[in-house]
This record gives structure tokens, sequence and C-alpha cells, in this order.
């Protein structure tokens, strides 16, 4: 049986889920406000440009965070003048839920050649940095936007990935703000951090339910509350008993999420998450999805920026697609 203290420590920093939580609080105003004005969140970020050089960064290490659609045009090309503008436009109507790099393929062949496009204009999107074609030709725009839906959705249902990241620049620009009054629920949120600390696992998940009652984008709550689910799932395990059983049975998936689930307590995060992607990997149907779900939950435990979770949501991605 696990100790009853069991802490999170060593795992994720606690001291930063506040702070992370505020700059993503602000990100998501700025992509509300971009929605209202019609203008581009973060200046260029929702349209920008690649070339060969800034694939890596531009798409593949964005792709982490939101889905990346990619067109392909040419000046030459008549059809991409149609297109383009139109796949802008719904860049800027969407608000951050994907974002759009534009490749010229005259300056890009190797790229171009890359992803086997065999005429432009050729739509293709980028998830978790896998790539997936989407379409060919300027195709009509409802087409266009139920595409887009789909990607969209899929985006966060199998991978968790949401919104676009604001450029910070912009914000560095502005007057620093003067320290506010402790908000409404910084109280709540201390006694369930206090809690989760003394192993009162039962109080600091009402604590944190009580905050996400009010406010149920809360991250610092949800962060919160995940570390304490998990810590209370694995709080009357048997170690030994899990990992021999998960050795054993290797195609027992719930055997394999018990064994994930001490394996990020125990602070062996790449460890877990490996784990539940190869079970994924191995698996279909409600014991895939099962094993999907699970780690999806995991990456909440950590954070979306931690880059262990990014490194898993691409492993996750070249199994699923």
């Amino acid at each position: 049986m696990q100790p009853r203290n069991m802490s999170m420590s060593g795992v994720v920093d606690l001291a930063a889920v506040k702070s992370a939580g505020e700059a993503k609080q602000k990100a998501e105003q700025a992509r509300a406000e971009a929605a209202r004005t019609g203008a581009p969140a973060g200046g260029a970020q929702l349209v920008f440009d690649v070339d060969e050089a800034g694939f890596q960064q531009d798409v593949l290490q964005r792709s982490t965070e939101v889905p990346v659609v990619i067109d392909f045009w040419a000046e030459w090309c008549e059809p991409c003048k149609q297109l383009g503008p139109l796949l802008e436009r719904l860049a800027t109507e969407y608000a951050g839920k994907f974002v759009l790099a534009k490749i010229d393929v005259d300056a890009n062949q190797m790229l171009f050649q890359q992803f086997g496009v065999q005429g432009i204009p050729a739509v293709f999107a980028v998830v978790a940095g896998q790539p997936i074609p989407l379409f060919q030709g300027a195709a009509p725009e409802a087409q266009i936007r139920q595409v887009l839906d789909q990607l969209v959705q899929a985006a966060e249902q199998q991978f968790g990935i949401v919104g676009a990241p604001v450029d910070a620049s912009a914000a560095d620009e502005q007057p620093a703000e003067q320290p506010k009054p402790a908000g409404p629920y910084d109280a709540l949120l201390e006694a369930a951090g206090t809690a989760l600390d003394a192993g009162d696992l039962g109080g600091a998940i009402q604590a944190y339910k009580n905050v996400l009652s009010d406010d149920p984008a809360n991250p610092e709550a949800k962060l919160g509350l995940a570390q304490a689910e998990l810590l209370r799932r694995v709080q009357d395990l048997d170690p030994q008993a899990v990992r021999k059983e998960a050795a054993d049975a290797p195609a027992d998936v719930a055997a394999q999420i018990r064994a994930a689930d001490l394996d990020l307590v125990g602070g062996h995060v790449e460890d877990a998450f490996g784990r539940l992607v190869d079970t994924v990997r191995r698996t279909a149907g409600e014991d895939r999805e099962a094993a999907r779900v699970r780690l999806l939950e995991l990456f909440e435990v950590i954070g979306a920026e931690d880059p262990r979770v990014t490194a898993a949501r691409t492993a996750l991605a070249r199994v699923l697609f």
C-alpha cells in the first residue's frame, strides 16, 4: 500500500501552476478579442509564411499546441489565388482553433516533395508532428469549413490539443500590471493544495471541485484535481502486485493503466506515457479508447507545456494515424 502522504513533488512544479494558468487566461482573452475584432491574435500569428529552414519550429513544434493547416501555393497558380484568401479569412474567424502556414512550392521544393503533393493548391494539416492530407484544389467554402471543424474536433478529442499560443512580445510592451487583491478562489485553492500535500485527498478533491463549479476553466483547480484524483486511484494499490500483473499480462489494458498511474506518481513520467502509448498501439475499440483517455488525463497532471507531454502527444499521433 502506498503511504497516505504521497506527494506529486518531483513530477510537476505546483508553484508554477498559478502563473501558467494566468498566462493561459491571457491567451484565451487575446483569442476572444481577435474573434471580436476580426484581427489575428498575436499579430501575424494565425497566418504566416513558412520556409524549409523554419519548418521544424514554425510547423512541427507548433503543432503540439495547435493544429497547423498548410496551404501549398504558387504565384502562378490561379486557383491558389482563390483559395488562399479564403483560408486566411477562416484562420482569423476560427480565432486560434488552428493556424495557417503558407508554403510557396517554387521556393520550397523539398517540402513539396516530402509531403508528396501532386498538384496545387493542396492543403494538409500537421497535428502533434504528424501530417494529415485534407484536400486538393479550390474546394467550396462549406466543404472547407466541414473539414476544418473535423480537424479541430479530432485534435481536441484525440490529443487534447486546443487553441493557439499567443505571442508574448506584445504583452511585454505593455506597462507592468500592479499587484491585484487576492481573488475569490485563492483561499480555496490554498486550502486544497495544503490538503493535497497532507494526504487529505477527499478534502482536496472537494475543494478543487468547489472552485470548478463556479469557474470550470480555472487551470490551477483543473490541474490540482487531476493530481488529487490520480493519488486517490493509487493509494490502495500494492505497487509490486500491480507491476507484476502488468508484466505478466501485457494485453490487460486495466493492468497497464494502473501501472501507468503508479509510474507517474513515482516520478517516472516518460515510462507512464510510453506504457500507455504502447497500449494504444496494440489495442483497438474500447480498450484503445480507455488507454487513450487515461493518457490524456495524465497529460493534465503534468501540464501541456511540459516537453515530456509534447513528446508523448507526438508519439500518440504516430500510433493513431
